[in-house]
This record gives structure tokens, C-alpha cells and sequence, in this order.
């Protein structure tokens, strides 16, 4: 059905010239083809270092007449035979996609249509060349892009078509591309054409509101300029990040700087490094080199290049030259002899590869350090390696020394950074993050929001949560798809599942009295049952199910007794992608464990929200579990909001399938969003769970049993008996040895081992309790006096 609705939609074809470069471009090219248009030619750049560009290597390929002039024009006139040569081919429409070169009116407005252009910012604002590092450079929330239609000026023409994304707190150049300007821009390109095709596309002219025109950044204006907030100097490191590079004078030679972040914590320990301009020394610490803005807040830099082209982590500033060459094994030489035959496929230019050939400026870029990436990949499938590690270690000696130290597992994962709030209590120092969890990193939510998280018991603060956002919960789900498609975890086999599980639950198991503790002052939970209970049943559920790793089987089924029979019909159990956990208060990390670790089990990955007045344990959990070797992305934490984190996890395309625990109409709004793609749910929800006590019951041992089903865990329990229904002839007796009973029990501090009965969860739940106590009361004829005595 979609199919015919799109073909009713844009019924018309057009004759196309494309005119420009680049990846980007080559896919536009391939996509109006598919739709059916006819390009008639491809206008681009000559080819580079022998190198032809990706666009004229697809039009190569399919025939298509390819154009590469070096200029469209001479001493500001178009030069006749270049515009000669493009008349020629007749269009209808020029599209350019990415163009780097100036165009002559005369061809601009040559087609029967004219021509539409891609412009990575929403129009008008950051005309010009370097308008997507302009976007982050000035802070903006929004980033975008626009087609237009190409007019004399500078990106002032009218607008055809626009789209908008978020910027997040740490989004580079690439990101945005990446996520977001790449993909829906290839998309936004072939509807514009189908538009103009049908007659349909709009003309509208830009506001002169809001203008703005910035020039192109290069790397001789890039220097940074010290005296400014450290949000200032973040957004123009990751402006710059990674063309043309921030930079600064450190030691007298130039230094650039690569992936900051802001750092909001203690200031670290680490060794002072003086900046040229900087009116305070940056600190190189275990995590990357910390600097200052002139309100005192931190940026955190994660890596540096030097002149000569190698980039090194930040961290290891003051012992760059310190790591010594390694010996090469018989089979790495073989490996390193194979990535040498790569590299010279990709730098067909260069006549040897030799260890100082240095992959960019022999004329790679960065297309070739995707193919250069996916052919070792396709040789040495247990060789991972990023983008990143290419512009680590440009040179080919650096290469090969840097891939044998990834493939014999020498290069390991950084120190988690963590950001804690400590306190000493119960006889012990207690560390608890409050950040959000994702893609293995604890991180502020994307627009900085807290909440404050009450203890029970005195109603004091325990610590200011991050209050995740609809961007937290998009990057949480993309980085349990990224680890679920393509990370470790997805070709880990079961056994190593199971590893990683049991050491977690160890991990717990050695952290028992921290978990017991914060589930304490978090939730009000008596500790001694925190302990036995919520944590130990916690270890025990981990323990238990990886163990299943490695057991989980599929089964054959006959379809037909006949012989011979060649029929087979098998089932095959697999994981099923990113599964969103949200839980209750009453059991934190209980419910926690219950629902992640059959999950994890069986390969999944999680986003998982925690109730919003309970979320330490859950956070402390996602630290263990990073400390236990879990993948980057394969837990992901997020806490906040039920309305707007569950409600959006419950209806993100890309979550496969929802487990709930919690109130029945809340159930339900999640089933009907799981239904936007048809996602598995599981779901525990409300019931009123009655005791019935007989007259012929062991009373005293009736007393005992109700009572522990009515106040186990203050109440607060999924199985509690929410109503006791006592036969008329014993009544009387049972509700005074209850009420004995009662008035022994202890209610005070969770942490007082003496305690039998701690505060309620939180403020509204307490409440809400003593709302139904006025409500019996009222209810009740035979209370009336005790409820005025009351």
C-alpha cells in the first residue's frame, strides 16, 4: 500500500545533471536513479592524487556521461566551452548536493527548472561554507538543513524544503552529519526533486530576520581564544572537531584538540600542562586533559595531534614517546604484510607503503578510512577497530603496532568516569552516581535537568538525579541498538555471556553492604532485608540465569511421518534487540535484576528507567556492570520522568520489546503505544490479593501470617494482601492479637538493625496510605467514635 501511494504521489520523471562531489553526493545519484529519474550528466572535480571522487566513480560505472572540470569559470567569466559542454546533455533540473565550486548563473539557470541546492543550517541563518560548524561554534539547540533554490546570491534563495534535528551536549561535525544531515538529507534531496517533478514544490523567500553570514573556519583562524566560559571554549573545540581542529600553542608548537566534553564534577587530580594564552594550566589526568574557562567550569579533551600528524590520548601527553615497539609474531607480520596490501589498494598513487607512509597525507580522506576499516574487517573479523583509531595512528608503523596491541588485547578500555555523591553512613563510606548512564559513560541529561531524590527517613536530600530527556532516551536506545547490530556483544557467544554475568553478580555480592545501604536511605527499606532480600535474591537471579546462557535451545518438529522424509521444521531461539525495562519503587534493584538478567541472557540490550523516587541502586548497578566488562551500550540507565521516559521507550521504533511493573492504567497506555511496531510487552500489574482466615485456623500462627502479608517490606510488596477477610466468630480475637502484635513492632531509621518497619517508599505513597486509613475509618459505622477520637 505504501508503495502504490508513493507512485500515485510523484508520478513524473525528470532528466537531471548533477553537479558536485563526495560520498553525499554519490548517494543522492544512486537514489534518483532508483526512483527512476535519468541523470544525464555528473558535473565534478578532477580526480585527486589519482583518485577519482565517489560520485564520478558511480556514474563511471553505470555509463553515465562524467564531466570533471577543475574550474566553471576564468577572471569571474564562465569559461564557453565548459558551459557548452554541459548545455549539451540537455537537463531539466540541476541538483547539487554538494558543491564546492562556483557555478555560473548561465548554468545555474539554464534547466527548465533551474537548479535546487543542499545547505547543511536552517536558512538563514549560518549561510556560508562552514555553516555546520557555525551551528555548534555559537551553542545553538538546533541544527538542520535546507534545499533552496539556487538564486546570484549566497544561499539566499528560496526555500524548498527544511528539517531540523536537536544539537546534543556533545555533538561534533560528525555526529550531526552522521545522525542526523547525511541520511535525511539523501531522503530530503530525491522528495524535493519528486516535488519539483509533480509541480508541487514551493518557493519561499527567506526572512531577512534572523540572517546571519559566517566565513569559512581554516585551520590559521581556528586558534582558541582563552578568555571565555568553558561552554564557550567546548563549542568551539567541537566546532572545529574534526576539520579544520581547534588549536593552541603548548611547548611552542601547535596542538589540536579532539572530543570535549563538559566536565561537571571535583576538580581532578592530574599534572599541570601550561597553555600559551590560557590564564590557568590545564591538567592531564587518567581521562584526558582537563582546561578552564574563565568562570571556572571544566572542559574535559580526550585527544591531541601534533604538528607532524600524530594524535595521541590526552592523557598520555607526558609519556607519548614512552611505549616501546613491539615484537611481531609470525602471524601478526602475515597480518600487518595484508593490511600494507590494503593500504596500497586505497594509495594506488603511492609506489611503496612504507612504515612512515603516512595514510592522509598520501592523499586518503575520509571515505578511504571507512573501505580501509571494512576490508581488514573483512580479513580479521576479530580485529575491532573505529574510525578514531585511524586518526590515532596515521602513519603505517603506528598502524600496525596499534593493531597487533588491539588484537592481543593490550589496549584497554579507559577508566570509567565516574562523578559521585559520597556519604558516611551505616559504618562505611558510601559512593553513589547520579548521572545518567549511556553507552557506557555516566553523562548529565542533555539539557541539564536534576531532580532532587528524598531519603525516606528524615526527608533530607540524598543527591541531585539527572532527569533524563526524549534526546537521552534516543541516544540510550541507538546505543543499545549500535552494541545489539554491530558491537562485541552481539558476537559474543553464550558462554562469555554467561562470564560477564556471573562476574557481575559477584561484583554485587562484594558490594552487598553499599547496595544495601543506598536501597535503604533511598526507598526506607529495613536494611537487614535490603540485605537478605532486595540485594541477595538480586545475586542469586544473576547466578541463576547465567547460567541459562549456554542452555537456551530450539527444537525440531515433525511435520511428517512418511519415510523417507526429507521435511524439517525447526524453531531457533534468538534475542530479540533492545528490550526498555521499566520498574517499580517497592523492590529496586530487585525488579531490577528479575527483568534485566533473563534479558541480558539471552543477548538482548537494555535501556532501563528506574522508578523516580528510587533510582541509586539502580545507577550503582550500572557501574558494576561496566566494572564487570559489560560493552559499551548493552545497559543503558535513564532516570526521570515515567510520563516522558517510559512513555517515549514504550513508543520508540527501535525498541523491540517493553517490560512493565506498576499500576494497570499505566499498562495499558504502554500497550497501546508498543502497538506503533508491534513490540513483545511484559506486564505485572495492580490486583487486590485477599487472605482468607477460618475459624478452624492455628490463630496464633493466622496472626503471624497475616501480619507478615500485610507489613512484609512496610507493605510495599507485589504480593501483599491487600485485604483480610477473618470468619465472624473469630474476628474479634484476631484483631486484638493483631493489634498486640502491632504495638511491638518497631517503626524508625531503616538502618537501625533493631527496626522492624521503616519509613513509607516516598512522601505521596505515605499519604496516599493514610487517605485510605480516614477513608476505613469513615466507611466503617462501628469506627465512628474512634475516628472522632482520631
Amino acid at each position: 500500500q505504501t508503495c502504490l501511494m508513493t507512485q500515485q504521489a510523484y508520478q513524473h520523471k525528470l532528466k537531471l545533471a548533477l553537479i558536485g562531489q563526495s560520498i553525499f553526493g554519490q548517494e543522492v545519484y544512486n537514489k534518483l536513479r532508483q526512483e527512476g529519474h535519468k541523470v544525464v550528466g555528473v558535473f565534478t572535480v578532477p580526480d585527486k592524487n589519482g583518485q577519482a571522487d565517489p560520485l564520478a566513480l558511480a556514474a563511471e560505472k553505470d555509463g553515465t556521461p562524467v564531466f570533471k572540470f577543475p574550474r566553471w569559470r576564468a577572471k569571474g567569466k564562465p569559461i564557453q566551452e565548459v558551459v557548452a559542454a554541459y548545455k549539451s546533455v540537455g537537463a531539466e533540473l540541476n541538483v547539487l548536493p554538494f558543491c564546492t565550486q562556483f557555478i555560473p548563473m548561465d548554468v545555474i539557470d539554464c534547466p527548465k527548472h533551474g537548479s535546487i541546492i543542499y545547505h547543511p543550517s536552517i536558512l538563514p541563518r549560518h549561510r556560508g561554507a562552514s555553516a555546520i560548524n557555525w551551528t555548534l561554534i555559537q551553542g545553538d539547540k538546533k541544527a538542520g538543513f535546507t534545499i533552496f533554490w539556487a538564486d546570484d546570491g549566497l544561499d539566499t534563495g528560496p526555500i524548498l524544503l527544511q528539517r531540523e534535528c536537536d544539537v546534543g551536549q556533545n555533538d561534533t561535525v560528525d555526529d550531526l552529519y552522521n545522525r542526523f544531515l547525511f541520511p535525511e538529507g539523501i531522503k530530503a534531496m530525491v522528495e524535493a526533486v519528486h516535488l519539483i517533478a509533480d509541480g508541487k514544490a514551493p518557493r519561499i523567500p527567506q526572512p531577512k530576520e534572523g540572517a546571519t553570514y559566517e566565513g569559512i573556519q581554516k585551520k590559521e583562524n581556528a586558534e582558541i581564544s582563552w578568555d571565555q566560559p568553558a561552554a564557550a571554549l567546548h563549542n568551539w573545540i567541537r566546532g572545529h572537531d574534526k576539520v579544520p581542529g581547534a588549536w593552541a600553542k603548548i611547548d611552542d608548537q601547535v596542538v589540536t584538540f579532539y572530543g570535549s566534553s563538559l566536565l561537571d564534577a571535583s576538580v581532578p587530580a592530574g599534572q599541570e600542562l601550561a597553555i600559551k594564552g590560557a590564564s590557568r594550566p590545564g591538567l592531564v589526568t587518567k581521562n584526558g586533559l582537563v582546561i578552564f574557562g574563565n568562570d571556572g567550569k571544566m572542559v574535559l579533551v580526550r585527544n591531541l595531534q601534533f604538528e607532524d600528524g600524530k594524535m595521541i590520548p590526552a592523557s598520555k601527553y607526558f609519556s607519548a614517546d614512552e611505549t616501546a615497539a613491539l615484537e611481531l609474531t609470525e602471524e601478526e607480520k602475515k597480518m600487518a604484510e595484508d593490511i600494507r596490501a590494503i593500504w596500497k589498494g586505497i594509495l594506488s598513487n603511492v609506489a611503496v607503503i612504507e612504515d612512515s607512509t603516512d595514510f592522509f597525507r598520501s592523499g586518503a580522506s575520509s571515505m578511504h578510512v571507512v573501505r580501509m576499516l571494512e576490508e581488514i574487517k573483512q580479513k580479521y573479523s576479530g580485529l575491532q577497530l573505529q574510525n578514531e583509531d585511524v586518526y590515532m595512528a596515521t602513519k603505517f608503523a603506528d598502524f600496525i603496532q596499534m593493531a597487533v596491541r588491539k588484537l592481543r588485547g593490550e589496549d584497554k578500555e579507559e577508566e570509567l568516569v565516574i562523578d559521585y555523591v559520597s556519604k558516611n553512613m551505616n559504618n562505611m563510606t558510601v559512593k553513589m552516581p547520579y548521572q545518567c548512564f549511556i553507552n557506557g559513560q555516566f553523562i548529565n541529561a542533555d539539557d541539564g535537568k536534576t531532580y532532587d531524590t528524598i531519603n525516606p527517613t528524615d526527608g533530607s536530600v540524598i543527591a541531585s538525579v539527572s532527569s533524563a530527556s526524549l534526546v537521552d532516551v534516543d541516544k540510550a536506545v541507538a546505543a543499545a541498538k549500535e552494541a545489539f547490530e554491530n558491537g562485541e556483544w552481539g558476537r559474543m557467544n553464550a558462554r562469555e555471556r554467561g562470564r560477564l554475568m556471573y562476574r557481575l553478580a559477584d561484583l554485587m555480592e562484594e558490594h552487598q553492604e553499599e547496595l544495601a545501604t543506598i536501597e535503604s536511605i533511598d526507598s526506607g527499606a529495613v536494611y537487614t532485608l535490603a540485605l537478605k532480600t532486595h540485594v541477595g535474591m538480586s545475586v542469586q537471579t544473576f547466578r541463576y540465569f547465567a547460567g541459562w546462557c549456554d542452555k537456551i535451545q530450539g527444537a525440531t518438529i515433525p511435520i511428517n511421518q512418511a519415510r523417507p522424509n526429507h521435511n524439517l521444521t525447526f524453531t531457533k531461539k534468538e534475542p530479540i534487540g533492545v528490550c526498555a525495562i521499566v520498574i517499580p519503587w517497592n523492590y529496586p534493584l530487585m525488579m531490577l535484576a528479575w527483568k534485566s538478567a533473563a534479558c541480558l541472557a539471552a543477548g538482548n540490550t537494555l535501556v532501563l528507567k528506574p522508578a523516580q523516587v528510587t533510582p541509586l541502586t539502580s545507577l550503582k548497578f550500572a557501574e558494576l556492570s561496566a566494572k564487570a566488562g559489560f560493552p559499551k551500550g548493552v545497559i543503558n540507565i535513564l532516570p526521570g520522568s515515567g510520563g516522558l521516559v517510559g512513555q517515549h521507550l514504550s513508543e520508540h521504533p527501535d525498541v523491540r520489546k517493553v517490560g512493565f511493573t506498576g499500576s494497570t492504567p499505566t499498562g495499558k497506555k504502554i500497550m497501546k503505544s508498543a502497538a506503533s511496531n508491534l513490540k513483545k510487552v511484559s506486564l505485572e500489574l495492580g490486583g487486590k490479593s485477599p487472605l482468607i482466615i477460618f475459624n478452624d485456623c492455628e490463630l496464633d500462627r493466622a496472626v503471624k501470617m497475616g501480619m507478615g502479608a500485610v507489613y512484609f517490606n512496610k507493605g510495599e510488596n507485589c504480593i501483599a494482601a491487600g485485604r483480610l477477610f477473618v470468619e465472624e466468630s473469630i474476628h474479634d480475637e484476631f484483631v486484638r492479637k493483631v493489634v498486640e502484635e502491632i504495638k511491638k513492632m518497631k517503626i524508625g531509621d531503616p538502618l537501625d538493625r533493631s527496626t522492624d518497619h521503616g519509613p513509607q517508599n516516598h512522601k505521596a505513597h505515605l499519604e496516599k496510605l493514610l487517605q485510605y486509613c480516614e477513608t476505613g475509618l469513615f466507611e466503617v459505622p462501628c469506627l465512628q467514635n474512634q475516628r472522632q477520637e482520631l
